[in-house]
């Protein structure tokens, strides 16, 4: 069974203007399918074929010699949660058992927002920002090029592509001015608020 693109959540410009449509068409149709392709052709033939993302990153993790498939498998569920981590209208304050968590593990939303707006900040090259739940507590946490939580035992609950192809398009070297952008106009809380039930 190999691997498929998933649908966009929303249409290409939904995410307009802080996200446009060319970046949409280039990020999701090329590099995000480019993974998918690369990872299909790794595995194929192999005792991985058939098995799920996790279950292929889950094998590879930590193999040097499958470096290349986990690359690919893992930056096909990278992006695959990523764009369900946005919404048209989205960002700013969370609410509910979300935000009380939030209040209650990092002292206050704006302390959440100073903190994840530094991981993004400061993850040298490429890479993403995390908010993670492990051992019940939420964390902030940031991996270079395709690491991801999954590989080191943590649930992700929300994903920031800092990956210069998410935002140069439309912020060019502008990284803090893309991170504010994504916090307070796209987050999709209720995907976040969803995750941390489910945790």
């Amino acid at each position: 069974m190999a691997h498929t693109l998933p649908a966009l959540p929303y249409a290409l410009d939904a995410l307009e203007p802080h996200i446009s449509r060319s970046t949409l068409e280039f990020h999701h149709g090329k590099h995000h399918n480019g993974y998918v392709t690369n990872l299909n052709k790794a595995i194929e033939g192999t005792d991985l074929d058939g098995k799920s993302l996790e279950e292929v990153i889950s094998a590879v993790s930590g193999d040097a010699s499958k470096a290349g498939v986990f690359n690919n498998a893992a930056q096909v569920w990278n992006h695959s949660f990523y764009w369900q981590c946005m919404k048209p209208g989205g960002g700013g304050q969370p609410s509910g058992a979300l935000l009380d968590k939030i209040n209650a593990d990092f002292g206050s939303y704006d302390a959440f927002v100073e903190q994840f707006k530094a991981a993004g900040a400061t993850q040298f090259g490429s890479g993403w920002a995390w908010l993670i739940v492990e051992n019940g507590t939420l964390k902030i946490t940031k991996t270079a090029n395709a690491d991801l939580p999954l590989a080191h035992g943590q649930k992700a609950l929300l994903t920031m592509d800092v990956w210069e192809h998410a935002y140069y398009l439309d912020y060019q070297n502008r990284r803090p001015d893309y991170i504010t952008t994504y916090l307070e106009k796209l987050v999709n809380w209720d995907f976040v608020a969803a995750n941390l039930a489910a945790a």
